[in-house]
């Protein structure tokens, strides 16, 4: 739509604020505002919900394979020659048999459950989500069967250093001439990892493969194979034809299914949250309706002495449009650079404001994360901000169309 310079003039003169004006300013102010506002807070909801799925994403697939093979009932036996069966599929990147079993952890009396996972120091190396992020000690030692790796959040708890014994207790029981004893071990802390992820900081003990095998008495065998892939995408695709390669009665789970809780809750939580937060720009968009209709009214006898005076209703109608449409474009562009502003810095804010109020607000145990996460994603602002637009555009519709329509005869006869 082109506007000439007349009606571009006329609706910046209906847009300046005078003084018998002043409630239909207020109403225009707080359309602009809730538009503001509108925009700017559903850039920023989804921002972090787009930076909680990254960064969950990265973290769990940095810690964790992209595909899980298990045997159907006891440990995976001849799992070396497995291994080199599946290395050779295409996209398979690595294949790390693991031995996985739950414990109680006692150290300082205190006691928690936690997982344990024993992996081959190698295969270790090659996780750079947990080798390079060694908060202390070393892992020189840890090949020797009597260390093991814990998460940073657990050496807080328990008040662990490196070099410090903990005691790892098995639900498996050794059964003894006084009857079954609870199976137990005291290993020493080689090192202490922080990947920023709650969960796995505060509850993974990790030891050497052989060590495992011992401790959980699988033999020669391990729990599972984990594998991880060039595309962590394929890895549903590829379910059929990894568990046709393993020649062996396996089970295979993907991580999309492993933590299917995870990216559902997210999913519904981020549509959720648009359709609320839609509202807050559905409601500016109303009052924009409000104080268009009031405008309009207000400037009857101005229609009219335009329409003598040689003003066609298309002018009008657009003259209107122009004013009403004003407010929702500047308050749209305000709220895009707000929006983009608050979440490019939001950690920053949220430390701050934590600083100042004195309570945590972003509780790792809670949120599973340690740092609150933003990530802005360039369809969801474009979404943002065209639907903005169109609501704005759309309530400027009918009291555009309703000034057109004025009659200027019935308006000067009632001034």
């Amino acid at each position: 739509m082109i506007f000439s310079a007349f009606e571009r003039l006329v609706a910046w003169r209906y847009l300046r604020t005078r003084r018998e004006e002043g409630f239909v300013s207020v109403i225009v102010g707080f359309s602009f505002v809730g538009i503001m506002l509108g925009v700017a807070t559903l850039i920023i909801v989804m921002s972090v919900m787009n930076g909680f799925r990254a960064e969950l994403l990265g973290r769990i697939l940095g810690f964790n394979g992209h595909l899980g093979v298990y045997a159907r009932s006891g440990p995976l036996v001849d799992f070396d020659p497995i291994a080199v069966r599946l290395r050779a599929l295409p996209g398979v990147n690595e294949v790390t048999p693991i031995v996985e079993g739950q414990v109680m952890v006692n150290a300082n009396n205190v006691a928690a459950g936690a997982m344990v996972r024993g992996v081959r120091r190698a295969d270790l190396d090659r996780r750079a989500a947990i080798v390079g992020n060694i908060r202390a000690g070393t892992l020189e030692r840890f090949e020797d069967g009597d260390h093991v790796l814990i998460g940073s959040r657990m050496a807080f708890r328990f008040g662990l250093a490196p070099g410090d014994a903990v005691t790892l207790l098995s639900p498996q029981t050794n059964p003894t001439a006084f009857g079954s004893v609870p199976r137990l071990k005291t290993y020493r802390v080689a090192a202490i990892f922080e990947v920023g992820m709650y969960e796995y900081d505060n509850s993974f003990v990790f030891m050497p493969l052989a060590a495992a095998q011992t401790f959980f008495r699988t033999g020669d065998g391990v729990t599972n194979l984990e594998l991880r892939l060039d595309d962590p995408d394929r890895a549903p695709r590829l379910r059929a034809e990894v568990a046709s390669r393993a020649s062996a009665p396996v089970r295979v789970v993907d991580w999309q299914q492993q933590n299917a809780s995870f990216f559902t809750a997210l999913k519904v939580e981020r549509n959720v949250m648009f359709l609320i937060l839609t509202l807050i720009i559905l409601v500016a968009a109303f009052n924009i309706i409000s104080g268009m209709i009031m405008m309009v009214k207000d400037k009857s006898r101005d229609i009219a002495i335009l329409r003598t005076m040689g003003a066609t209703r298309g002018m009008i109608m657009r003259t209107f449009f122009l004013t009403g449409s004003a407010v929702g474009v500047v308050g749209t562009v305000a709220g895009f650079v707000l929006g983009l502003a608050f979440a490019d810095n939001i950690e920053t804010i949220r430390r701050a404001l934590q600083s100042l109020t004195g309570t945590e607000l972003f509780a790792a145990e809670i949120y599973f994360l340690s740092q609150l996460p933003a990530k802005v994603v360039a369809s969801d602002v474009i979404s943002v901000v065209a639907m903005s637009l169109g609501l704005s555009f759309l309530a400027t519709l009918y009291p555009a169309w309703r000034a057109a329509r004025l009659d200027p005869v019935e308006a000067l006869r009632y001034e």
